[in-house]
């Protein structure tokens, strides 16, 4: 941990085209690389061997950095398999000091521990009370891979903020109901990632800490699962040839 007592996550990716940005800006700061935790992605148009080396290099070139916290495949597009056995090596050579996937079903998980020397270290998916994933949880808890939530409010999901559930427990606990959301993934023990470009929210968002979900909340929220995505499905082939051909 660094000096300050704190890691500043950054979680970024090719297909984001801000790697370059987000490169200039802690270039420009006093933080020490200690205190950062950087995560970036391999897009689906550099999956192989040789590909995935090549954009690892572009990638570390573009943050300006020696080497990434955190290395994933963003989607299980075609070759996943070679990119992966490219991303030991790099792991091995402690350009990422961890790698793990983004998007992987149960099925590209099982083919990755099948045939993989490594184990992923997180799997980075869409998880939010209307597409809880519990199953997914329960099998990356017994092989002690991190789960992690994109759109972890629930985005394209408006009426998820209308549920009369949510919001008797953000009158019950004096809290919002996106701070209910994220508290509630925290009990599960996933990792959150909330989006928000407005500085109310920000500070909303991590200002969870005084207050813990009872268990019969917790109950009540598990049963707003509709296990419906606002998200791709990672078994959808079209989208996963379709953006071979995207460039980030």
């Amino acid at each position: 941990m660094g000096t300050r007592g704190w890691i500043s996550p950054f979680d970024t990716a090719m297909f984001y085209r801000n790697e370059h940005i987000l490169g200039n800006a802690l270039n420009k700061t006093d933080i020490t690389r200690e205190e950062l935790f950087i995560t970036t992605k391999l897009w689906n148009s550099d999956h192989g061997y040789d590909q995935t080396k090549k954009a690892f290099e572009k990638s570390l070139k573009k943050l300006q950095l020696d080497y990434v916290d955190c290395y994933l495949i963003h989607w299980p597009s075609k070759k996943y398999m070679e990119s992966w056995k490219a991303m030991e090596e790099i792991y091995a050579a402690g350009k990422a000091k961890s790698i793990g996937v983004s998007n992987f079903t149960l099925e590209h998980l099982e083919d990755i521990l099948a045939h993989g020397s490594v184990v992923p270290a997180v799997n980075q998916i869409e998880i939010h009370p209307y597409f809880q994933q519990n199953e997914m949880i329960d099998f990356l808890t017994k092989h002690n891979i991190a789960h992690e939530a994109w759109s972890p409010l629930g985005a394209g999901n408006k009426g998820l903020f209308e549920e009369p559930t949510l919001k008797a427990l953000a009158e019950k606990y004096h809290k919002n109901i996106g701070q209910i959301i994220l508290r509630w993934h925290l009990q599960r023990n996933t990792i959150v990632i909330p989006k928000s470009s407005n500085q109310k929210r920000l500070e909303s968002n991590i200002d969870l800490w005084d207050f813990a979900l009872e268990q019969t909340d917790m109950e009540a929220i598990a049963k707003l699962d509709k296990d419906k995505r606002t998200g791709p499905n990672p078994h959808n082939k079209f989208f996963l040839w379709f953006t071979t051909f995207l460039k980030g």
